[in-house]
Parts: structure tokens; C-alpha cells; sequence
């Protein structure tokens, strides 16, 4: 259902102020436990009204293809750790920047949103949330071009910060830019971040996992840090150890016990075995238990499957098919397999060179390691997910 969305014109001709969904008001609860300490739930709560209120207008007078990125059902994971929203719409990203601050004299922007290269948006919208009037204010935008030649960088909280002088007041102007300068330099080149060794990452979530660090993102230097939280697994796996919980990602927990309600949330679950059998065409080998998960590619839907072999077998399989009776992987797709760090290894990838039924690698794998998974072209909504054996 799309939100109320009506306009309102207060004393300034260019301000464009957004009904909060009574719904959202209604089931926001700045109290939520899905954090680790009340600021976090604060600012998710905060998000969350700025969220509801914006998307449904960007999708109705900018842009209709706009959506949460990469996802929304991992977004705790990130207002846990920093402040803001991240939308997509094709190749162009707009970056929500949330506040309840009475003074609108400046835009500040953490650095994560600016300085990590998967991260950073073409256009950062700056908002003043009212939840008690039940209204947010989009005051102006600005784009990464204009927030690295002319933000001032403040080492103390990591932000970028634009004075109001330099943002476009009337949003209007965004659409118009848009239709009439689709070539405008919007973003800069941003240098690539250090990669981490797992050991190394392994040793920052055991101690920023630590909930009494109530600012886990001023804890480390940047480098660090932006590299640690720009990877999917890493990022959710720091947010589930900062809440008390339990490996939400171990493939022999979930066979033994079903699939976590983390991996659920994101489209994992069991296979049902005639359905299996359908796929495979020889019943007779087919493994009792099999993990699956949707993903919408290009248009169409496909099926990734793990494992395929029996739960104490050291050799696990990847498997992707297109879930249409008789459809095929178009060429061009690749399945591929990478170490908790990114890291390539001997025959981790298959590749469609034309037209196929399925794409599959096999992985050794020993006790506790973990493995992530990718596809091109990329499925809709991904975010690296570390599945641990």
C-alpha cells in the first residue's frame, strides 16, 4: 500500500515536508530490542520514519524503481553500526541522511556512506524527522562530487559536513537535474579499502562485538573499519555478535536443526525432496536433505542448492538452475565461490559459455570454515553472506 504522501507548503515555497505512514507510527517502537544499546534503537527507530515517509514520495515523483539497498531485511545490521539510508534506482544510489535536529545550518554525513566504495550514493538528501508531528522535512540535497571538494571532514565523529550554502534547497531541482544533466559528475573516485585477513577480521568482531563499545565505528581507524563493515557477512556477523546471538550461519546447524530465522528472513530454506527430485530427474540419488535459496536475476528466478551429498561429507556442492520447467542459464552467467576473506582458489568458478541447465562448483571444506557465495549479474537485493561448514 503507498504511503500518504501529500505535500504540505510551509513558510519556506521549497520545502517539501512528508506525512510519516500512520502505520509506521504505529509499529515503530524506539524501545525495539533488536539492538544492543538505546542509542542504536533510537536511531533505528529514526530511520524508520524517515524511511516510510521518503521512498514512497521518490518512488512516486523521482524515480519509481527506487528500493532499500541492498535489502531491507538486513538493515538493523546497519543502524546498529552507523547512521543512514541507502536507495537505489538502476545505476544512480540516493543516500537518506536522517536527524532530529532543529538546525538545519549544515548536512553531516558519516563517513561510511562517503568513503566506502560499495557504499557511497550520487546524491545525499538530508532530513529533519518529526515523530511527535508525525512529518519529515527533505531540506536539500547534495551530491559525493560536492561533499568531497567542499565538506569539511571532522576527524572526531567521522563525518562529512556541508554547509547549508551550499545545498540545493529546493529538492524539485533533483528531478530536473536528473532528466536534463544525466551526465553531471555526481560522485568521485574513491580509493579502494585495504583487504582484511579473516584472522584479522575474526579478531575485530570478537572485540568490537563487545556491546559496552557503544560506538564500535569511532573504535579503530576508518581503513579498518570501512573494510570490515563494507563486507556483508562480516558486517551481520559484528551486529548478530553485538546482540548475544547465536552462529545464525552454520550449514550442519541448519541441516540438523533447520535453517536459522536470520538465513530465513533473506530466502534460505529446505528443499522439499520431490521437488529435488523433479530438478535432478534420478531419485534414487537424491541427498535427504537440501538447502535452497530464490534469487531473482536478470528478470527471472533462480535457485541456488547446498549441499548436495550427505551432511558428514568433507565435499560440498554449489548448484544454480533456473527454477522455470525446461529454462536454461543464459551464457554469460557465472557461479563462483570465494574464502571468508574474498579470496579466489583453484576451480571455485563455472562459467556459461552458452546456454546451460545448471552451473555447479565443488569445495573441500574443513570444520568451521566458511565460504561465500556470487553470481553474475549480480541477483537482486544480494549481500555477501558467509556460510559457515
Amino acid at each position: 500500500m503507498t504511503a500518504d504522501t501529500s505535500v504540505f507548503i510551509f513558510a519556506n515555497p521549497t520545502d517539501l515536508i512528508l506525512e510519516i505512514p500512520t502505520a509506521t507510527q504505529n509499529r515503530a517502537n524506539p524501545q525495539t530490542q533488536s539492538f544492543s544499546n538505546l542509542a542504536s534503537r533510537y536511531q533505528a527507530y529514526i530511520n524508520e520514519l524517515c524511511l516510510s515517509a521518503v521512498l514512497p514520495w521518490l518512488q512516486e515523483d523521482l524515480t519509481p524503481q527506487a528500493k532499500v539497498w541492498p535489502n531491507p531485511t538486513v538493515l538493523s545490521s546497519f543502524w546498529e553500526l552507523v547512521n543512514g539510508i541507502a536507495l537505489t534506482s538502476g545505476a544512480s544510489r540516493f543516500i537518506l541522511v536522517p536527524s532530529e535536529t532543529i538546525d538545519l545550518s549544515e548536512l553531516r554525513v558519516p563517513q561510511e556512506w562517503v568513503d566506502i566504495p560499495s557504499w557511497a550514493g550520487d546524491y545525499y538528501l538530508a532530513v529533519q524527522v518529526e515523530p511527535d508531528e508525525g512529518y519529515v522535512k527533505v531540506w536539500g540535497y547534495c551530491t559525493h562530487e560536492q561533499l568531497k571538494a567542499k565538506g569539511n571532514y571532522d576527524v572526531g565523529d567521522r563525518t562529512y559536513s556541508l554547509d547549508a550554502t551550499d545545498i540545493i534547497k529546493d529538492i524539485s531541482v533533483l528531478a530536473v537535474a536528473r532528466e536534463l544533466c544525466p551526465e553531471e559528475l555526481t560522485r568521485r573516485t574513491i580509493q579502494q579499502l585495504p583487504t582484511i585477513p579473516q584472522q584479522q577480521a575474526q579478531n575485530l568482531i570478537d572485540r568490537l562485538g563487545n556491546p559496552e563499545i557503544l560506538t564500535p565505528r569511532l573504535a579503530i581507524p576508518f581503513q579498518l573499519w570501512g573494510a570490515l563493515i563494507e563486507h556483508g557477512g562480516w558486517r551481520q556477523n559484528l551486529y548478530q555478535r553485538r546482540l548475544g546471538l547465536p552462529e545464525q550461519w552454520s550449514v550442519l546447524q541448519w541441516l540438523q536443526s533447520g535453517v536459522s530465522q536470520v538465513a530465513e528472513t533473506v530466502g534460505w530454506g529446505e528443499l522439499h525432496l520431490e521437488l529435488s527430485a523433479r530438478a535432478r530427474g534420478i531419485e534414487e540419488t537424491q541427498p535427504q536433505q537440501v538447502l535452497s535459496r530464490q534469487l531473482a536475476i536478470a528478470g527471472q528466478i533462480y535457485e541456488l542448492i547446498t549441499p548436495q551429498g550427505e551432511p558428514e561429507a568433507t565435499i560440498w556442492r554449489f548448484e544454480l538452475r533456473n527454477i522455470a520447467v525446461g529454462a536454461a542459464i543464459p551464457g554469460g552467467f557465472k557461479l563462483r565461490l570465494l574464502t571468508e576473506d574474498l579470496q579466489s582458489f583453484p576451480n571455485n568458478e563455472d562459467i556459461a559459455i552458452t546456454a546451460v541447465e545448471q552451473l555447479y562448483v565443488e569445495v573441500s571444506l574443513e570444520p568451521g570454515e566458511g565460504i561465500v557465495w556470487e553470481i553474475e549479474p549480480l541477483p537482486e537485493n544480494y549481500d555477501r553472506e558467509i556460510l559457515k561448514f
